[in-house]
């Protein structure tokens, strides 16, 4: 299994030297994979209608292909995986270059997380549908893998449309592998049938995993797909460091046939980069990690 590692972007600040260490931190200390999750937009909470969002104008996000790019250069073996970019309300055009050059430059480490999204005000702003996006996602991904692997592109679908174009350079993976962010179980059906992985949200334990994971296996079968061949990633939280909890769970994923883990360090009252970086290091010594 591979242990990687989320950059806490709400808590980390934005002072690029602290980015760069916190980059190469994980990749010296052998975490295989950084996640940066993705939004363009907080709503204000006390805007007319209300607002009931995890997040808000004030909580701070740096946009992942940005981030990733910079990181890339201050790295040179550890994996990218935004978890997730909210495809749907992004050009995809746009997001097939961005991603080829990402994975050009960082010498083929994207793995590329996508999902749906909940926040509607972002939809709105970016000039996209909020209630198309699932059937939107699935003709997102078509064309993505089309672009990534084809010098020209024909291509007529219902929002999109592409008239013998194509991308150059085109990435060093081809095509990039694209991971799905769902937690409903159509989000879940749609990810057995198009994707290459899932990012599991909103489950906390190994435990609380496996009713998930049977109904993947299940869709997956329905797809004709192997679960052997599909990657399915979760996150540890770094909570009250109790390495023997860290333990458990790593053993309980093990178990369930995870292929990725990545620890998250937000919400455990860190405090700046420096306490980040510690927790870095202390989960790395008590995995095991590099050895």
């Amino acid at each position: 299994m591979r242990i990687g590692v989320v950059f806490p972007q709400t808590e980390f600040g934005h002072d690029p030297l602290a980015i760069r260490d916190f980059a190469q931190t994980a990749e010296d200390l052998g975490y295989t994979h950084l996640v940066a999750y993705d939004h363009v937009l907080g709503a204000n909470p006390i805007r007319a209608g209300g607002w009931s969002g995890p997040y808000t104008h004030e909580t701070p996000f740096l946009e992942p292909f940005v981030l990733f790019a910079y990181m890339a250069a201050a790295t040179t073996r550890i994996e990218l995986a935004p978890g997730v970019i909210i495809l749907p309300q992004r050009q995809t055009a746009l997001v097939a270059k961005q991603a080829a050059t990402l994975d050009a430059l960082s010498g083929g480490r994207l793995r590329l997380g996508v999902g749906l999204g909940w926040n509607a005000v972002e939809y709105e702003a970016l000039g996209q549908d909020f209630h198309t996006r699932g059937r939107r996602l699935e003709e997102q991904v078509g064309l993505l893998r089309r672009l990534w692997t084809e010098p020209l592109v024909t291509f007529a679908g219902a929002w999109h449309t592409v008239s013998d174009a194509g991308l150059n350079p085109l990435p060093v993976q081809r095509p990039i592998p694209i991971w799905f962010g769902a937690t409903a179980q159509a989000a879940v059906r749609r990810a057995a049938r198009l994707a290459d992985g899932w990012m599991m949200t909103g489950v906390r334990a190994p435990e609380e995993a496996h009713p998930a994971l049977g109904v993947l296996a299940r869709y997956l079968a329905e797809a004709g797909r192997a679960r052997s061949a599909f990657g399915v990633e979760a996150r540890v939280g770094y909570g009250s460091a109790d390495e023997a909890e860290w333990q458990r769970q790593l053993r309980g994923w093990e178990a369930a046939g995870l292929t990725h883990l990545a620890l998250n360090t937000m919400g455990a009252g860190l405090r700046g980069p420096q306490a980040h970086l510690a927790a870095l290091r202390t989960f790395a010594t008590a995995m095991g990690l590099g050895r």
